[in-house]
């Protein structure tokens, strides 16, 4: 599956949460450590829900940017 993340810079470090899983978030000191760590962080999710029974939600979410004037 291929799921949507959202990365924002905090003012220490960088958080990380996917719109599809809520309560999954992850966070690091950089981008590409809190990637590393939503990536486990979801798969530590999916295991949860099966474990419990639930079923996984479908990757739902769409990403795109939107150009404007500054």
């Amino acid at each position: 599956m291929r799921y949507a993340i959202v990365i924002e810079k905090a003012e220490n470090n960088y958080s990380a949460y996917v719109p599809d899983l809520p309560g999954c978030v992850a966070t690091g000191a950089t981008v590409e450590e809190v990637e590393g760590q939503i990536r486990e962080a979801i798969e530590f999710h999916l295991d949860g829900l099966r474990e419990d029974g639930v079923v996984i939600p479908q990757p739902a979410s769409r990403v795109e940017y939107v150009d404007v004037a500054a």
